[in-house]
Protein backbone atom coordinates (compact mmCIF):
# COMPACT_ATOMS: atom_id res chain seq x y z
CA UNK A 1 0.00 0.00 0.00
CA UNK A 2 1.24 3.50 -0.83
CA UNK A 3 2.08 6.24 1.66
CA UNK A 4 -1.25 7.89 0.83
CA UNK A 5 -3.16 4.77 1.80
CA UNK A 6 -4.14 3.92 -1.77
CA UNK A 7 -3.51 0.35 -2.84
CA UNK A 8 -5.42 -0.42 -6.04
CA UNK A 9 -3.85 -3.24 -8.08
CA UNK A 10 -2.70 -1.02 -10.95
CA UNK A 11 -0.91 1.44 -8.66
CA UNK A 12 2.55 0.49 -9.92
CA UNK A 13 1.57 1.14 -13.53
CA UNK A 14 0.03 4.51 -12.74
CA UNK A 15 3.01 5.45 -10.63
CA UNK A 16 5.34 4.95 -13.59
CA UNK A 17 2.96 6.80 -15.90
CA UNK A 18 2.99 9.62 -13.38
CA UNK A 19 6.78 9.79 -13.65
CA UNK A 20 6.51 10.39 -17.37
CA UNK A 21 3.84 13.03 -16.77
CA UNK A 22 6.07 14.70 -14.20
CA UNK A 23 8.94 14.82 -16.70
CA UNK A 24 6.66 16.73 -19.08
CA UNK A 25 5.45 19.11 -16.37
CA UNK A 26 8.02 21.83 -17.06
CA UNK A 27 7.95 24.60 -19.68
CA UNK A 28 11.72 24.31 -20.12
CA UNK A 29 11.62 20.55 -20.68
CA UNK A 30 8.75 20.90 -23.15
CA UNK A 31 10.75 23.54 -25.02
CA UNK A 32 13.83 21.30 -25.16
CA UNK A 33 11.76 18.43 -26.52
CA UNK A 34 10.29 20.65 -29.23
CA UNK A 35 13.76 21.79 -30.28
CA UNK A 36 15.00 18.20 -30.44
CA UNK A 37 12.13 17.22 -32.73
CA UNK A 38 14.06 18.26 -35.85
CA UNK A 39 17.37 16.63 -34.93
CA UNK A 40 19.98 16.01 -32.29
CA UNK A 41 21.95 18.75 -30.58
CA UNK A 42 24.67 19.10 -27.99
CA UNK A 43 23.87 20.52 -24.57
CA UNK A 44 25.54 23.75 -25.63
CA UNK A 45 23.44 24.03 -28.78
CA UNK A 46 20.26 23.28 -26.87
CA UNK A 47 21.04 25.89 -24.24
CA UNK A 48 21.64 28.51 -26.93
CA UNK A 49 18.52 27.61 -28.93
CA UNK A 50 16.28 27.48 -25.85
CA UNK A 51 17.81 30.60 -24.22
CA UNK A 52 18.36 28.63 -21.01
CA UNK A 53 21.65 28.57 -19.11
CA UNK A 54 23.91 25.58 -19.66
CA UNK A 55 23.68 24.14 -16.14
CA UNK A 56 19.88 24.22 -16.11
CA UNK A 57 19.69 22.73 -19.60
CA UNK A 58 21.90 19.84 -18.52
CA UNK A 59 19.79 19.22 -15.41
CA UNK A 60 16.54 19.21 -17.39
CA UNK A 61 17.98 16.80 -19.93
CA UNK A 62 18.87 14.34 -17.18
CA UNK A 63 15.22 14.32 -16.07
CA UNK A 64 14.06 13.74 -19.65
CA UNK A 65 16.61 11.00 -20.09
CA UNK A 66 15.53 9.26 -16.88
CA UNK A 67 11.96 9.27 -18.23
CA UNK A 68 13.30 7.76 -21.49
CA UNK A 69 12.01 10.70 -23.52
CA UNK A 70 15.49 11.61 -24.81
CA UNK A 71 18.62 9.59 -25.52
CA UNK A 72 22.23 10.65 -25.82
CA UNK A 73 25.42 9.61 -27.53
CA UNK A 74 28.92 10.62 -26.51
CA UNK A 75 31.34 12.10 -29.02
CA UNK A 76 34.58 12.82 -27.22
CA UNK A 77 33.81 15.18 -24.37
CA UNK A 78 30.41 16.17 -25.78
CA UNK A 79 27.07 14.44 -25.54
CA UNK A 80 24.58 14.77 -28.38
CA UNK A 81 20.92 14.49 -27.40
CA UNK A 82 17.95 13.39 -29.51
CA UNK A 83 14.37 12.31 -28.97
CA UNK A 84 14.33 8.71 -27.78
CA UNK A 85 12.04 7.63 -30.64
CA UNK A 86 9.60 8.85 -33.27
CA UNK A 87 6.85 8.02 -30.77
CA UNK A 88 8.03 10.90 -28.57
CA UNK A 89 7.53 13.33 -31.47
CA UNK A 90 4.06 11.89 -32.08
CA UNK A 91 3.21 12.27 -28.39
CA UNK A 92 4.32 15.91 -28.43
CA UNK A 93 2.20 16.60 -31.49
CA UNK A 94 -0.93 15.16 -29.88
CA UNK A 95 -0.19 17.04 -26.64
CA UNK A 96 0.21 20.41 -28.35
CA UNK A 97 -2.83 20.00 -30.59
CA UNK A 98 -5.07 18.79 -27.77
CA UNK A 99 -3.99 21.63 -25.47
CA UNK A 100 -4.50 24.34 -28.08
CA UNK A 101 -7.83 22.97 -29.29
CA UNK A 102 -9.37 22.07 -25.93
CA UNK A 103 -7.78 24.11 -23.15
CA UNK A 104 -9.04 27.69 -23.17
CA UNK A 105 -6.04 29.14 -21.34
CA UNK A 106 -3.60 27.63 -23.84
CA UNK A 107 -5.69 28.77 -26.80
CA UNK A 108 -5.84 32.31 -25.40
CA UNK A 109 -2.06 32.45 -24.89
CA UNK A 110 -1.44 31.24 -28.44
CA UNK A 111 -3.90 33.76 -29.92
CA UNK A 112 -2.32 36.60 -27.97
CA UNK A 113 1.17 35.52 -29.01
CA UNK A 114 0.27 35.54 -32.71
CA UNK A 115 -2.11 38.52 -32.54
CA UNK A 116 0.15 40.67 -34.72
CA UNK A 117 -0.30 38.15 -37.55
CA UNK A 118 -3.97 37.37 -37.04
CA UNK A 119 -4.75 38.48 -40.61
CA UNK A 120 -2.79 35.54 -42.02
CA UNK A 121 -4.33 32.09 -42.45
CA UNK A 122 -1.58 29.50 -41.99
CA UNK A 123 -1.41 26.15 -43.75
CA UNK A 124 -1.39 22.90 -41.82
CA UNK A 125 1.34 20.38 -42.50
CA UNK A 126 -1.20 18.21 -44.35
CA UNK A 127 -2.21 21.13 -46.57
CA UNK A 128 1.42 21.88 -47.32
CA UNK A 129 2.01 18.27 -48.33
CA UNK A 130 -0.83 18.44 -50.87
CA UNK A 131 0.51 21.72 -52.27
CA UNK A 132 4.00 20.27 -52.67
CA UNK A 133 2.57 17.54 -54.85
CA UNK A 134 1.08 19.97 -57.39
CA UNK A 135 4.15 22.22 -57.63
CA UNK A 136 2.17 25.45 -57.24
CA UNK A 137 4.16 26.81 -54.31
CA UNK A 138 7.65 27.86 -53.30
CA UNK A 139 8.60 26.83 -49.77
CA UNK A 140 11.19 28.89 -47.92
CA UNK A 141 12.95 27.97 -44.69
CA UNK A 142 13.53 31.17 -42.71
CA UNK A 143 15.54 29.54 -39.91
CA UNK A 144 19.29 30.15 -39.59
CA UNK A 145 21.18 28.39 -42.36
CA UNK A 146 22.86 25.83 -40.10
CA UNK A 147 19.42 24.61 -39.02
CA UNK A 148 18.36 24.28 -42.65
CA UNK A 149 21.48 22.23 -43.37
CA UNK A 150 20.72 19.93 -40.44
CA UNK A 151 17.36 19.03 -41.96
CA UNK A 152 14.58 20.76 -43.90
CA UNK A 153 11.29 20.10 -45.67
CA UNK A 154 12.01 18.52 -49.06
CA UNK A 155 12.24 21.09 -51.84
CA UNK A 156 12.48 24.09 -49.50
CA UNK A 157 15.10 26.77 -50.12
CA UNK A 158 17.00 28.55 -47.37
CA UNK A 159 16.34 32.26 -46.89
CA UNK A 160 16.98 33.22 -43.26
CA UNK A 161 14.57 35.89 -42.06
CA UNK A 162 17.30 38.51 -41.75
CA UNK A 163 18.16 38.04 -45.45
CA UNK A 164 14.61 38.04 -46.82
CA UNK A 165 14.50 41.64 -48.02
CA UNK A 166 17.63 41.29 -50.12
CA UNK A 167 16.10 38.27 -51.88
CA UNK A 168 12.68 39.79 -52.57
CA UNK A 169 13.35 40.74 -56.19
CA UNK A 170 14.40 37.18 -57.00
CA UNK A 171 11.25 35.59 -55.57
CA UNK A 172 8.51 34.68 -58.07
CA UNK A 173 5.28 36.61 -58.35
CA UNK A 174 3.30 33.78 -59.95
CA UNK A 175 3.64 31.17 -57.18
CA UNK A 176 2.43 31.15 -53.60
CA UNK A 177 5.32 31.46 -51.15
CA UNK A 178 5.05 29.44 -47.96
CA UNK A 179 7.44 30.16 -45.10
CA UNK A 180 8.24 27.97 -42.14
CA UNK A 181 10.47 28.22 -39.10
CA UNK A 182 11.45 26.05 -36.15
CA UNK A 183 8.74 25.30 -33.65
CA UNK A 184 5.02 25.55 -32.95
CA UNK A 185 5.35 29.05 -31.50
CA UNK A 186 8.09 30.50 -33.69
CA UNK A 187 7.14 33.92 -35.12
CA UNK A 188 9.85 34.13 -37.78
CA UNK A 189 7.68 32.53 -40.49
CA UNK A 190 4.55 34.67 -39.92
CA UNK A 191 6.84 37.70 -39.86
CA UNK A 192 8.31 36.59 -43.19
CA UNK A 193 4.84 36.00 -44.65
CA UNK A 194 3.78 39.50 -43.59
CA UNK A 195 6.87 41.04 -45.21
CA UNK A 196 6.21 39.09 -48.40
CA UNK A 197 2.57 40.20 -48.45
CA UNK A 198 3.70 43.81 -48.08
CA UNK A 199 5.91 43.23 -51.14
CA UNK A 200 2.86 42.08 -53.15
CA UNK A 201 3.64 38.37 -52.91
CA UNK A 202 0.94 35.77 -52.27
CA UNK A 203 2.25 34.27 -49.05
CA UNK A 204 1.47 32.43 -45.85
CA UNK A 205 3.27 30.23 -43.33
CA UNK A 206 3.15 26.69 -41.96
CA UNK A 207 1.21 26.39 -38.72
CA UNK A 208 3.59 24.84 -36.20
CA UNK A 209 6.70 25.14 -38.34
CA UNK A 210 8.99 22.24 -39.08
CA UNK A 211 7.96 20.50 -35.86
CA UNK A 212 4.35 20.16 -37.04
CA UNK A 213 5.68 18.73 -40.31
CA UNK A 214 7.59 16.08 -38.34
CA UNK A 215 4.65 15.45 -35.98
CA UNK A 216 2.52 14.68 -39.05
CA UNK A 217 5.04 12.08 -40.26
CA UNK A 218 6.81 14.30 -42.77
CA UNK A 219 10.40 13.44 -43.63
CA UNK A 220 13.35 15.82 -43.78
CA UNK A 221 16.23 16.07 -46.20
CA UNK A 222 19.71 17.41 -45.49
CA UNK A 223 21.67 19.98 -47.47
Amino acid sequence: MSATGEGFPELGIYTELGRVGKALASPIRLRLLDILTDGERTVEELAADAHVNLKNTSSQLQILRAAQLVAGRRDGVRIHYRLASDDVAALLGVFHRFSRDNVAAVRTEVEMYFAEHADLTPLTAAELRSRLDDGSVLVIDVRPRHEYERGHIPGAISIPLGELREHLDALPTDRRIIAYCQGPYCVASPTAASELAAAQRDSTYVDGGITSWIWSGGRLESA
